[in-house]
């Protein structure tokens, strides 16, 4: 996708369609590279206008990731909703001795991941609730069964909030605690647990979960041990556009200190079956609006994920448009959004994948978690 240039009848159309918008301020301070503030993001959110936003944000994309977009052959498995936090926002977590609760013993993870060796996976991404007896030694051989099976997976597994917990578990700190994970097999962490750092917003929606600043000091310290994270951010449900800024904020500053961030994931709130069920949700509007505004504003992350698991494949493909880069992976298995009403499939083909990116005018790039090329498709991308 070629970005307009001076001359081309496209820069004079949108460099018009800014200034109505009120964006002129922010345009500048993008096409010479400068960070947006605070009351920048204020001001993109309230924007009405869509399309400024997503070309200021493909500005962005663009001059970091070029035309590729990339995915990845992935697995999940959710090895146990029993969680003692039970947030509001949450149709996965239950009660242990609920009819809906499960747990999978280290023999079914073992087999789950076995029945897929035929497919060419390269990353397994494990979460769960917050089990209050699960002893530390489950979550260790959870990581060595899968290394048993597949040794050369990348396992990205256990939030911010997991790790937090398996460290009370054995009472040690959060270092030592990923140490001793990694040295397991632990290849990542995912992201996952972050919500909105307002503790307004965990006071009303997730008071028993980690504080905010506390999953912060977790990503840093992972970092800091070498090992990279995702973040998140869970959006549509009770914050104000204030506390979603103050949340970009922080993961932008945490950047800074130690870069250890592959990418943001915004994550659209899903109502159903969950104790704010009388919410309507985020729109498509606003889907698109929390990725361009992320892409923007966090100019120091390389990769913005549309996840289509919550947003849908075909708003995941027009995302690439609006700021993001990445649409996640095949999945093969998810749970926790499906437990909330998500009407999209639970796995999608690589090759579907690779449409999906070619009709959307980028190039399908293959990755590892760490985004290393495994192989760029199509005859066109050869050529670039």
């Amino acid at each position: 996708m070629v970005q307009p240039v001076p001359g081309n009848r496209l820069f004079f159309v949108m460099d018009k369609r800014i200034e109505q918008a009120g964006l002129t301020g922010i345009h500048e301070k993008v096409r010479a590279g400068q960070r947006l503030d605070g009351d920048d993001a204020v001001r993109l959110y309230r924007c009405s206008d869509i399309l400024a936003v997503g070309y200021l944000a493909n500005l962005v994309r663009e001059r970091i990731n070029g035309d590729r977009a990339y995915f990845i052959y992935n697995q999940h498995i959710n090895y146990s909703n029993i969680c003692t936090n039970l947030c509001s926002f949450c149709a996965f977590g239950r009660k242990k001795g609920d009819a809906l609760a499960y747990e999978m013993s280290v023999d079914e993870v073992r087999e789950k991941v076995r029945a897929r060796l035929d497919e060419p996976i390269v990353e397994i991404h494990m979460v769960g609730g917050i089990h209050p007896d699960k002893p530390f030694d489950y979550y260790l051989d959870l990581l060595r069964a899968i290394k048993e099976v597949r040794p050369e997976v990348h396992i990205q597994a256990f939030t911010c909030v997991e790790i937090a917990h398996l460290a009370a578990l054995q009472g040690s700190t959060p270092e030592e605690t990923l140490t001793v994970l990694r040295q397991a097999g632990l290849g990542s962490l995912p992201g996952g647990g972050a919500e909105v750092f307002s503790p307004r917003i965990r006071e009303q929606t997730c008071k028993d979960k980690l504080p905010g600043d506390q999953w912060l000091e977790v990503a840093k310290t992972a970092h800091r041990l070498g090992l990279n994270t995702n973040a998140t951010m869970l959006y549509g449900h009770l914050e104000t556009i204030e506390e979603r800024v103050e949340h970009l904020l922080a993961l932008r500053q945490a950047q800074d200190e130690t870069g250890g961030f592959l990418a943001f994931i915004p994550l659209a709130f899903h109502p159903r079956n969950t104790e704010l069920s009388g919410l309507t949700g985020p729109t498509g509007m606003d889907d698109l609006k929390n990725i361009a505004v992320a892409r923007l504003i966090l100019d120091n992350f390389p990769h913005i994920k549309a996840y289509w698991v919550m947003i849908g494949p075909k708003l995941a493909q027009l995302a690439l448009s609006f700021g993001a880069d990445d649409m996640d992976g095949t999945v093969k298995e998810e749970v926790i959004t499906h437990m909330a009403g998500a009407e999209t499939d639970q796995a999608i083909g690589s090759t579907t994948l690779i449409e999906l990116i070619r009709e959307a005018g980028r190039v399908p790039v293959e990755r590892t978690t760490l985004y290393e090329t495994i192989a760029v498709h199509g005859v066109e991308a050869a050529t670039r």
